[in-house]
């Protein structure tokens, strides 16, 4: 019976407890033996263990009895970084509900308000839960008051709870059973939202779906609407936490389909899943995933490219929002240009790229997007340096947008609007939060937010600082392209793309930088950064020096004359031949260094 199912998710900001609290759930309520338990049990990536962060989502079943009458809660546990914000959403809309975290020892966060804002927005449950009672800093009562203000509630509806011994997750069960409205039944054909899949060598892809109208039954002809792609369903279940097939999905559960299918990027994250007989229209919401920020990938040994290529293959089965496209270099050679939702998903998919297929990858500087306009209409998209005209023949230029959220005590204001400022942000409004922290609202430029804006708000807050952040849109761009030119010629792989206002700061760092690390020749190397048709920063490494004439023991001058003089001659065809063979090395420690 669906009166007697119970779906809902927990939200929270990274690290305040989530996936502890989950744990707790899945134990109390018998999901799990007390033998079997383990810390982050939804969490099954070793590096999502290592991290103590949620990459990607896990729904659960659980049975709860509650005054004698046995109900289902569907729980999805989503991750808490913004990078990952579309795919929180679909998952949302899975449910009817959620649980507000909020960390006793921090409070209400930046990322908290983003999804606490699009749980609003789906007109779903809220209910607040103030976590981590047990630490010595928990400031329980302040933060049950803010967490009351903030939801326009009574203090009494805020639930103290710890994941870490077990204390209140009672009555936060028995709160989703109370608070938490059934599903609504629906007549018609079958529709599921797909808010999650995988994928398995012997059965293709796997979709994680709730199911809001019809039914759903092993050997039934389904069809992804977004997608255009019919399949037969060979196996349908529940998640306990593990696999546990069963005869027939109905409506209102959540559950898994095991597709079959083995093409990449066919099943994305808020498609519909539908009957081939009577098919019903997509649930709203759909968008297929753009990538945010893009860098090179190219294999340190050329002979691992096929096995690159396989392992990208391979992670987008799993990873829709995974894009990439083959692309030759002349100084890397060949590799490919992948498409990323934000800096932590590039560094999860770099990092899954080594450990689960051993490879050793050197990875370019991530770039935005640009939009070009030429004289003639034309409009290109540029997400290379290279790429970027310097001639004069763009009429215009735009670049990406975000509009970020800061929360902060007070006291770092000041540094942190000197940081936006140096990172060429329009800085609005400040909000003075119930807690006595303020939200510091801006927009910066896309490609500002990942010069490590991050890593330097948390250095100047020290730690205190939170950040979410949403694309605007396309705005014009001032800027340029950086050029690199050793021994007068360009090398593509030094390019970079820099704002007008930092050009010569960002040119005067890389040949000083280049000084230090490319290996002396026998000539005068010149090393150059040039950008709108100037040289704006150079350096000149001094030739390597032989002596000639130090095998003479006596006779003429002339001897030594003649000696010196033919090897000037050849340092004069060196250095008008120009050809430096620059190492590996030096490209790495420029890259990763950057």
């Amino acid at each position: 019976m669906s009166s007697n199912i119970r779906n809902f998710s927990i939200i929270a900001h990274i690290d305040h407890g989530k996936s502890t609290l989950a744990d707790r759930m899945l134990e109390m309520t018998g999901t799990i033996e007390k033998r079997h338990m383990q810390e982050q049990v939804l969490d099954k990536m070793e590096l999502e263990r290592e991290r103590g962060i949620t990459i990607k989502m896990a729904p659960v079943r659980m049975d709860y009895t509650l005054n004698a009458i046995r109900y289902t809660l569907n729980l999805i546990d989503t991750p808490g970084h913004v990078d990952f914000a579309y795919e929180v959403s679909r998952a949302l809309s899975a449910v009817e509900g959620v649980i507000l975290l909020v960390d006793s020892t921090q409070g209400v966060e930046a990322q908290t308000l983003s999804v606490l804002s699009v749980a609003k927005s789906l007109g779903l449950v809220i209910i607040p839960v103030v976590s981590k009672i047990d630490s010595p800093n928990a400031r329980v009562d302040d933060i049950t008051s803010e967490l009351a203000l903030l939801l326009g509630c009574s203090e009494s509806d805020v639930l103290p709870a710890s994941g870490k011994t077990g204390e209140g997750v009672d009555e936060i069960l028995k709160a989703v059973v109370e608070r938490i409205p059934p599903p609504k039944s629906s007549s018609g054909s079958l529709q599921a939202l797909v808010f999650d899949f995988g994928y398995s060598d012997h059965r293709g892809v796997i979709v994680y779906a709730r199911i809001f109208g019809g039914h759903v039954a092993k050997g039934d002809n389904l069809r992804l609407v977004a997608a255009h792609a019919d399949f037969i369903a060979l196996e349908v279940g529940v998640m306990k936490p593990g696999e546990t097939p069963v005869q027939t999905l109905n409506e209102g559960e959540i559950g898994y389909i095991v597709t079959g299918i083995k093409k990449p990027g066919l099943a994305s994250v808020g498609d519909t899943v539908t009957t081939v007989r009577t098919p019903a229209p997509a649930l709203a919401g759909y968008r297929s995933p753009a990538p945010v920020i893009w860098a090179s990938v190219y294999p340190e040994n050329q002979d691992h490219l096929v096995l690159l290529r396989q392992s990208l293959a391979r992670l987008h089965l799993s990873d829709s929002s995974l894009s990439y496209e083959e692309e030759s270099s002349g100084v890397m050679g060949k590799g490919f240009r992948c498409g990323f939702l934000g800096m932590l998903h590039l560094e999860i998919i770099i990092e899954r790229l080594r450990r689960e297929f051993a490879l050793n990858l050197v990875v370019t500087m991530p770039t935005t997007v640009y939009e070009v306009t030429y004289p003639n209409g034309k409009v290109e998209e540029i997400y290379a340096p290279a790429r970027l005209p310097d001639d004069g023949t763009a009429k215009r230029l735009r670049e990406q947008w975000a509009e970020i959220a800061v929360i902060s005590p007070p006291e770092y204001l000041g540094l942190i609007s000197q940081l936006l400022y140096e990172h060429e942000a329009v800085i609005g409004d400040t909000e003075t939060l119930p807690d006595g922290k303020a939200k510091l609202s801006s927009q910066m430029p896309l490609r500002e937010l990942m010069r490590g804006f991050f890593d330097k708000l948390k250095s100047v807050s020290s730690g205190f600082a939170s950040l979410s952040y949403e694309i605007i849109g396309l705005r014009d761009a001032d800027v340029v392209r950086l050029d690199v030119l050793v021994a007068e010629e360009a090398v593509p792989a030094f390019s970079r793309i820099v704002s007008r206002r930092r050009v010569r700061t960002e040119g005067e760092a890389i040949v000083e930088k280049l000084e230090k690390i490319l290996p002396r020749q026998q000539f005068v190397l010149k090393i150059q950064a040039k950008a709108m048709g100037n040289i704006i920063a150079a350096r000149r490494v001094s030739a390597l020096r032989k002596d000639v004439t130090g095998y003479l023991y006596g006779g003429d001058i002339t001897r030594k004359m003649k000696l010196l003089e033919k090897q000037k001659r050849g340092k004069k065809k060196m250095l008008a031949r120009g050809k430096v063979d620059i190492p590996h090395e030096v490209f790495l420690k420029v890259i990763r260094e950057s």
